[in-house]
């Protein structure tokens, strides 16, 4: 992860997990489809602020990555928020093909648990 250029009052807003991450929850801004969850740092949410392009951090590869970047399943990017504790983001983007690395629509394809 690196050094930010993230508005200092957004950042004093946020709640991070002791790997300095927030966790974003990403959904259908049309539909309100909830589609995957991803994590942003500081630098990953400065990006996607300033480029309109869902960008995140993968915890796996420890890099950057802009959604659909390699696959083409683009995600532009509508609005963000924060939510109440400052400890979660709502990300809302118009997702282009599958949003999930398995190809489906949304992650929440797998089958209910109840």
């Amino acid at each position: 992860m690196s050094v930010t250029s993230l508005d200092p009052d957004i950042a004093a807003r946020l709640k991070r997990n002791p790997d300095g991450l927030v966790p974003a929850i990403v959904q259908q801004h049309d539909t309100g489809e909830v589609l995957m969850l991803a994590w942003m740092d500081d630098e990953a949410l400065h990006r996607t602020l300033t480029t309109g392009a869902a960008t995140y951090w993968s915890r796996s590869r420890g890099e950057y990555w802009v959604k659909g970047a390699t696959s083409g399943n683009t995600q532009r990017v509508f609005s963000v928020a924060l939510d109440c504790d400052g400890d979660t983001l709502l990300v809302r983007v118009d997702q282009e093909g599958g949003a999930c690395h398995t190809g489906d629509r949304t992650c929440f394809d797998a089958g209910g648990l109840l």
